[in-house]
This record gives structure tokens, sequence and C-alpha cells, in this order.
């Protein structure tokens, strides 16, 4: 099952204590990285996770605090041995942006893939990773484009090894069968994969959005997730007009949209260099939402 790691929550800039916020989410020694703000490949060390395993970077945006951290982790990635391709995902509006900074890390010993998404839904298949994962982007309200992300990983149904051999089916189709696949045997039989498998299993997911006012668009692109991670820059109401104005939404606010959107557990993260003691306001939070976390550096998880 993937693993996810928060390896920092700050927003803005980082802190001795406090790395710029980016997730790192594992599954089967594949990863998806977040964002990529400065110092992002510091945090890595810190928590002790692989750079190798990185299959594809998802930008939410373009500002300072969520890219700058991207050519010196490429580097870092090109003096791992590195040589399978990079894919990298961001909004169109950011293209320039992204390209200038590949510049001063040219001469990379793999290729890198830029995927520019348009300002609207979409989603793909992480084929890189996992045949089964599903990314799905969709804009958010911040000041600039931004892109908010959900990873959806599927599961295959159960098994029955036992209905495979009443059946007289051979070990060397039982995979293909599995994955959902029909088979034909050396004896002529077709077999589908209904025949050995049950019924289908409710897939993962998981919800990342940050810089971003509140949106109603969010309960549904968040919902039922198993894990939704959300900015709070602030968890004082006295706020809220301003985080507005700036494109940003409340510690509040995040816990509405978990509460509505049916999530399981809410990370908080993004929070601003001000907010040196965001758990201060934890009661208050959970009485908006019980299953509230207010996620610290290394927040982790294995679903």
């Amino acid at each position: 099952m993937p693993e996810i790691c928060l390896l920092g929550t700050g927003g803005m800039l980082p802190l001795k204590n406090r790395f710029l916020t980016s997730l790192f989410v594992e599954y089967h020694g594949k990863a998806v990285l977040i964002d990529c703000g400065e110092g992002t490949q510091v945090a890595f060390a810190q928590h002790e996770k692989k750079l190798s395993r990185i299959e594809m970077i998802l930008i939410t945006h373009g500002h300072a605090d969520h890219v700058t951290g991207l050519p010196g982790l490429l580097l870092s990635l090109g003096n791992c041995s590195r040589t399978q391709p990079l894919d990298i995902y961001y909004p169109r509006y950011w293209e320039r942006v992204i390209r200038n900074l590949l510049s001063v890390c040219d001469c990379l010993p793999f290729p890198v893939n830029l995927h520019s998404l348009e300002e609207q839904p979409c989603s793909w298949t992480a084929g890189q990773i996992d045949p089964m994962l599903k990314i799905s982007a969709m804009p958010v309200d911040h000041n600039i484009p931004c892109m908010g992300y959900s990873l959806t990983l599927r599961k295959k149904p159960v098994f029955h090894p036992e209905q495979a051999k009443a059946l007289e089916i051979p070990v060397q189709y039982w995979k293909m069968l599995h994955k959902g696949e029909s088979v034909t045997l050396p004896d002529g039989r077709v077999i589908l994969p209904e025949q050995v498998t049950g019924d289908s299993r409710k897939p993962v997911k998981i919800t990342y959005i940050t810089d971003s006012r509140p949106l109603t668009e969010m309960i549904a692109f968040a919902q039922d997730s198993d894990l939704f991670i959300c900015e709070g820059m602030y968890g004082s109401p006295d706020k809220k007009q301003s985080m507005n104005q700036k494109g940003h939404m409340l510690m509040q606010d995040a816990c509405q949209i978990a509460s509505q959107a049916g999530v399981k557990t809410l990370w908080l993260t993004h929070y601003s260099p001000a907010e040196t003691e965001p758990e201060a306001c934890q009661d208050e939070l959970k009485a908006i939402f019980p299953a509230v976390v207010v996620s610290k550096d290394g927040e982790y998880l294995n679903l």
C-alpha cells in the first residue's frame, strides 16, 4: 500500500525547524513528489526518503516556495546514476518558469519529460508508477494559476486460487486473470477474470490542495479521500479576510471542506512562518473535523 510522507509543512520561506511543504507518495518502490520548494532534497535526507524512487513530480504552481528546489533535486538525481526518464507536470501558465529552472541543470544523464496542464480538470494514468494509479488535477483559486492533485490507486479484486485450481487453470495464467484479462487455455477454454476473482475493492485516494481560497468544487474533488492534505496558513479567524485577499485559506476552512467531503483524515500544511504554534488551535479544529492532524514535518502514514 502507499507510504506517504509530508516532507515539509511550511509556506513562503523555510524555517530552521520547518521545511517548505512537499509531499512524497511511494508505492512498490516508485514515488510521486508534489511540489519542490527550496531545501526539499535536504528534507529527503532528514526524513530518510530516497530521491532515486521519484518517477513523477507534480507542481501546483510556480511560486518560489513550491519550485526553487527543483534544479538541485534534479542534479542530485543525476548524481545517483539515474538514467530512466522523469516526468514533470505543471499548469501551462508556468511553462517558462519550469524551463528556466531546468536551464541551470543541463547535461542531466536522464531525460526530463515536461507535461503542461490546461487550466481545467483533467486526469491520466500514471503507468510509469502503476497502471492502477490515476492522477486527477483541478484548478484552484489562488491569485495565479494553481492546481490541486488527487491520486487514486485502484485495487485488484481478491484472487481465489482455489477456484482457479478447481477450473484446472495453469498457474502461469493466474496473474493475467488477476489483472483483469481474459485468457484462452491450451484446451480452448476461455476463462473470464470474474470466474476466479471476488468483488472489486475500494480504491485508496489521496488529495493534495494548497495555495487557494476555499472552493465548493474542492468538496467533490476530495470526496471520500483516505487522506486529504490541505493548506491552513493560520488558525486565527481574524485572518480570514486577509488570507482570502491573498488567495489562501485558514485551517478552519480546510476542516470544513474535509467534513463536507467525507474524508477519513485531514493533514494541515503550508503554515505561514508567522504561525509559530499551529497546534495551539487544535481543540477548535477538532470540533469542526475530529480527524484533523496539525501536521509536523515528516508526518507519515502507511495506507
